[in-house]
């Protein structure tokens, strides 16, 4: 009996392994879209006024950003080409700030 428990167990216990295994790697990973959305680079600034948010892109590369404001209000992905700008909304009379920049993915951007 214990001869048969051991050859049952057996695949059972390597079966859970490649599964365990498999979802560490899964979650380990980091997903297209996180790897796109990290903190802009230093050369990319912002200035916010009521109406307008101005991002300038005073980096040597093409880069796409988003705004993040207090609000958690999605702005659009914008590519902006060296020595560029682009135009988002700004705070408004509800005071809805901006916080800072992200990179986003160039594919679901608008031109600047």
């Amino acid at each position: 009996m214990t001869n048969l428990m051991a050859r049952t167990m057996r695949p059972a216990a390597l079966a859970a392994t490649a599964v365990v295994a498999l979802l560490m790697a899964l979650t380990a990973a980091p997903s297209a879209g996180a790897a796109a959305e990290a903190a802009a680079p230093g050369c990319v600034q912002y200035h916010s006024g009521w109406r307008y948010t101005n991002v300038v892109n005073g980096c040597d590369f093409t880069v796409a950003v988003t705004v993040e404001y207090t609000d958690g209000q999605a702005a659009p992905c914008r590519v902006i080409e060296p020595g560029a700008w682009a135009t988002f909304a700004g705070y408004g009379s509800q005071f809805n700030y901006a916080t800072g920049l992200r990179t986003c993915d160039p594919a679901t951007a608008s031109g600047a």
